[in-house]
């Protein structure tokens, strides 16, 4: 399977934080060029939040991406997007079940022995990280650094490998050169302040950084 270098992830806190509507930044970053989005909400699901990822997802089915929801498999089921799932969430194995065959699924490692482990799991693609120190999570696992992704290219297959964890435009170019094959990216994608145009800007510079 193949899959975008640039992995934007709309964190619906960061956005709240910068005072800027999801659903604008999602229409920008499609816009500007992005071929796969991630909802990530880490707080209570209310009839709103459902509303902005209903929006979100017929966005990216306008516009040719794939939607992808973190954590919820049950909310990515009842709009037939992908899922990442993490170490301390639904099982793959059961996720699977959920979505059937055709359903995308990410799985979140840590470390070595987590990606080792989960090269057993029934997902289509394996992200690893903190790469660096990353504010964009609430009690991050410790940082894997480039060395350790680097030392995981002797387990992995042919599934793509996505980076995550402090990634920037200054080092996402090492972060590729080290095996990754995509860069969830969300800290360095949001300045503040924060409007369409800055947006803008920031994610043309995102996909010159990765030649996209």
């Amino acid at each position: 399977m193949e899959f975008p270098r640039f992995y934007p992830l709309l964190d619906t806190a960061v956005l709240d934080a910068r005072g800027f509507s999801v659903v604008e930044a999602a229409e920008t970053l499609l816009e500007t060029g992005a071929k796969v989005l991630q909802m990530r909400h880490k707080t209570a699901f209310s009839r709103a939040i459902f509303d902005v990822f209903d929006t979100v997802s017929r966005l990216c089915g306008e516009a040719g991406a794939r939607f992808i929801v973190n954590d919820r498999a049950d909310i990515s089921f009842l709009f037939n997007a992908g899922v990442h799932v993490g170490q301390d969430d639904l099982p793959p194995g059961a996720v699977r079940k959920l979505l059937g065959d055709k359903g995308l699924i990410g799985f979140s490692t840590h470390n070595s022995v987590q990606f080792q482990a989960a090269l057993a799991e029934p997902v289509d693609y394996l992200a690893f990280g903190p790469v660096f120190s990353t504010a964009s999570k609430q009690n991050p696992d410790p940082v894997t650094g480039l060395a350790e992704l680097q030392q995981i290219q002797s387990l992995r297959d042919h599934r793509p490998l996505i980076a995550i964890g402090g990634i920037t435009r200054g080092n996402a170019r090492q972060v590729l050169a080290a095996g990754a094959d995509s860069l969830a990216v969300i800290g360095d994608l949001y300045p503040n302040p924060l409007n369409r145009k800055v947006l803008r800007e920031r994610a043309e510079e995102w996909l010159a950084v990765l030649h996209e």
